[in-house]
């Protein structure tokens, strides 16, 4: 009889007898399959996802005609590669053939022997990773679990000309309102719905409690590169694909949420003091902004993000832009963040150029008839994004968007510098995920890439898709476009508000530290810095270690313990004079003192005139028998034996 078997390299049929054991089937197999197969990982099942598999050494006696195959039945062979197995991999299964058994693409064009093995690692977010019951496994931020548990009702009072009931009664016109409704929304001037009222949004949709159906999470996230494991059997992607693991096409439509729905700057130094290397070189400047989120209440169901420090990672600045540096210690920025209660917010750069009036205005390049963001700026935004998820019980996968922010300082209408706040689209970081969106010459634009490399060879790490958009045409009609080669970039990003408070309660209130990376305009952070904010040479109760910049300046020596710098970063935030005196007593700030006053500020030399020497018209008695004075013992000493001369 004849069996079919369909192994990851292609299809085989092989002549067998009904008392031929799995053994002999085996035998016949291996000389068809690649030479650096396992024979001992070659496995057999019925189902094409190879459910209830079977290895060939746990049923090489049985007999075929045990098992009820018959003439013309199917069999789904996997196994593992040598070479796979021999570097420890586990996961070297059928999914991940050789590349010399690489078969020919869709589009005819074969697969070249000297090409790279693909360079992308497999997706955390694949949708085949998904997460069973998130909602019980997924630990999601308090501030999210919050917002869960609020109603999210916008409530409305009486209103005397429609209702028609008495004082405890509810009708149409006076029933609270949903947190994402249209209406309200758009009478608030309310561009984008916050994420818990989208969620809220779509769980009313997905989700019927009444019916008695099993829950779905609500959010998924787009994914738009080709999936892996694919349940058909071919060989992965380069080598093989199908319409059950190649992406669908995309039509990229406006967003209508924002994970953040308002950036505030705990205080207006915060930019002052950044913009200040712009007004000593010109030159643009770059910061990560670390802060915290909270919730909003102009917005229903909304959360802001409060920045209360910035701080600017190792880059080369220059008049038209900016070239970031390694940076080395951005585990240990974020360490110290951590202990004053704060994390990495969004990133936050200028892009200024003086108008030369003298004012201190600057020139008007982000406008209607320009462009407000930048294809460039958008693909950085996206891939800062992607590195910084939003976790999130509602989704199977436990991600979904980012509540990383990015906001931009550049000229307005007025000649004013002023910020303007912005969020990647979730389809936008996707979309640079997969590699499939590259920024253009004209920043209003972005390109949708090819599939074949810059000389000409087919790329084996990107899949491109169909891309299309909607627009309003000329005539009024929602039409859909092609966006190859290009299409604007609005369908990338949504807009954020930003402000100040009205009365600044900043988290760090000592100023006077050099900033970090600043030595090309003559700021350096060294000991005797730290000296003189510490003030080690006088006697103080406060200590003025309230600066984020000081913080990690300390860090960076290493001489306080985990629980010490803690404490210090307690102190720093709570100014409490309980905790101040308990660091003074640690064993590692006594050993800073030390450091700081060996190698730290130096004290001013003095005057003549205040070392009461004969003269001067000072009393010698007052300068020598106070006991307030800081003046150092030996050269009062030296004062009375001039004066007995």
């Amino acid at each position: 009889m004849l069996v079919r078997l369909r192994a990851p390299d292609g299809m085989f049929r092989l002549t067998v007898e009904k008392d031929d054991t799995f053994g002999d089937l085996g035998r016949q197999l291996l000389p068809k399959l690649p030479p650096n197969v396992d024979p001992p990982s070659i496995t057999f099942s019925n189902h094409p996802n190879h459910g209830d598999a079977k290895r060939i050494g746990e049923i090489a006696k049985f007999k075929l005609s045990q098992t009820g195959l018959s003439h013309g039945d199917l069999i789904f062979v996997r196994y593992k590669l040598k070479d796979a197995a021999e570097n420890g991999d586990t996961n070297g299964d059928a999914s991940k053939p050789a590349v010399s058994s690489s078969t020919n693409r869709l589009n005819g064009k074969p697969i070249l022997p000297t090409e790279d093995h693909p360079i992308d690692p497999a997706p955390l977010t694949s949708p085949e990773v998904r997460i069973k019951n998130p909602w019980e496994v997924i630990r999601q931020s308090p501030l999210d679990d919050r917002l869960d548990k609020v109603d999210g009702k916008i409530p409305r009072k009486f209103d005397t000309k429609m209702c028609r009931h008495g004082p405890k009664g509810m009708c149409d016109y006076c029933m609270p309102l949903d947190p994402f409704n249209a209406q309200y929304l758009e009478e608030k001037k309310i561009k984008y719905m916050s994420v818990h009222s989208y969620l809220r949004k779509i769980n009313s949709a997905t989700n019927k409690p009444e019916l008695g159906s099993s829950f779905i999470p609500p959010l998924v996230e787009p994914y738009y590169r080709v999936k892996r494991d694919c349940p058909s059997g071919h060989p992965q992607w380069p080598e093989g694909i199908c319409t059950k693991c190649q992406p669908s096409a995309i039509t990229l439509q406006p967003q209508t949420f924002r994970t953040v729905d308002h950036v505030e700057f705990s205080s207006p130094q915060i930019i002052d003091k950044f913009l200040d290397a712009w007004r000593r070189t010109g030159a643009q400047r770059l910061g990560y902004l670390y802060g915290k989120y909270v919730e909003y209440d102009v917005v229903p169901l909304g959360i802001k993000a409060v920045v209360e420090a910035i701080y600017e990672p190792p880059q080369i600045d220059e008049v038209d832009g900016i070239s970031l540096e390694p940076w080395e210690n951005e585990k240990d920025i974020n360490e110290v963040a951590k202990n004053c209660g704060l994390e990495q917010v969004g990133v936050i750069w200028t892009d200024l150029l003086d108008s030369g009036k003298g004012d201190g205005s600057a020139v008007c390049k982000r406008h209607a008839d320009s462009y407000f963001l930048a294809s460039q700026e958008i693909c950085f935004a996206a891939r800062l994004q992607a590195q910084h998820p939003k976790v999130t019980k509602w989704s199977d996968t436990g991600r979904f968007g980012s509540n990383f922010v990015t906001c931009i300082v550049s000229g307005n209408e007025k000649g004013e510098i002023s910020i303007s706040s912005y969020q990647m689209s979730n389809d936008a970081v996707e979309m640079v995920r997969a590699d499939i969106i590259e920024p253009s010459a004209d920043p209003a634009v972005m390109l949708v890439r090819e599939e074949e490399e810059d000389d000409g060879s087919t790329s084996r790490t990107r899949y491109i898709p169909e891309v299309f958009y909607r627009r309003i045409n000329e005539y009024g009609a929602n039409v859909q476009e092609n966006a190859k080669p290009d299409f604007p970039v609005e369908y990338l990003f949504v807009t954020l508000t930003h402000g100040f408070p009205e009365t600044p309660k900043p988290l760090f209130t000592d100023e006077g530290f050099p900033i970090a990376n600043r030595e090309y305009v003559g700021e350096s952070q060294d000991y005797s810095a730290v000296a003189k904010m510490l003030k080690v040479n006088q006697k103080a109760e406060k200590l003025d270690v309230s600066n984020f910049q000081l913080l990690c300046f300390i860090h960076k020596m290493g001489v306080l313990s985990k629980e010490e710098e803690a404490l210090l970063c307690r102190v720093a935030t709570s100014k409490d004079l309980a905790e101040s005196f308990q660091l003074r007593s640690t064993p590692g700030w006594q050993t800073l003192y030390v450091i700081l006053q060996s190698t730290g500020e130096r004290l001013p030399k003095r005057s003549r005139s205040d070392e009461g020497v004969p003269g001067s018209g000072t009393p010698l008695a007052s300068s020598s028998g106070s006991n307030d004075t800081d003046e150092p013992l030996a050269k009062r000493f030296a004062a009375v034996r001039l004066n007995e001369k």
